[in-house]
């Protein structure tokens, strides 16, 4: 199978169900913004960092794949003439977002309490940390946008935001593993 089709050389794309849009619509940014997200929490994942973490962020990578072709499906192909569901896959549920609350919880209970916003960075790991969360954010903008246009599965949009708030709490843990240091932001006074 050839990676290269041509079909896109007019600026257009197949949604999941064949439908053809711009490559800027809505939906291609959103899942196309998951996708980036994967990558970046694949960089991430790739840093030495505890296996638990590990093990949570390759889980997490299986989920924003189901992410994507949840978004990448429009409402009315998710059906087929015959009456079955297109995407055959399991769909993001309440336990996966329970998972991510939990991770955090327990991540929580070793951190000191927060007195500030910090600023991102102190060390490579917690910054890839930080970026994967600032992307994440970024998709659940989309997620939000595209929801607004065309009803979405809100419990993607709830996934995107928990996983938005684990990377922060993953961030601050790292930095405490890392010895780095968390800089505080303290707003300048004129």
């Amino acid at each position: 199978m050839k990676v290269y089709t041509k079909t896109g050389d007019k600026g257009t794309t197949a949604l999941f169900g064949g439908t053809r849009v711009p490559k800027h619509h809505i939906r291609i940014e959103s899942y196309g913004t998951v996708d980036e997200l994967n990558s970046f929490v694949g960089l991430l994942r790739d840093q030495d960092i505890d296996p638990r973490s590990k093990e949570i962020l390759v889980h997490v990578q299986n989920k924003l794949f189901t992410v994507g072709a949840i978004l990448a499906t429009p409402p009315e192909k998710e059906i087929m003439k015959n009456g079955k569901e297109r995407l055959n896959i399991s769909k993001i549920s309440e336990e996966e977002i329970e998972l991510l609350e939990k991770e955090m919880d327990v991540m929580n209970e070793s951190l000191p309490p927060m007195t500030h916003f910090v600023l991102p960075g102190g060390h490579p790991t917690v910054s890839h940390c930080h970026v994967a969360r600032t992307v994440c954010r970024r998709a659940e903008r989309l997620a939000t946008h595209l929801h607004e246009l065309e009803p979405t599965d809100e419990r993607v949009i709830k996934y995107l935001n928990r996983l938005s708030d684990y990377l922060f709490v993953l961030a601050r843990k790292l930095s405490l593993d890392l010895q780095a240091d968390e800089v505080k932001w303290i707003p300048e006074k004129f």
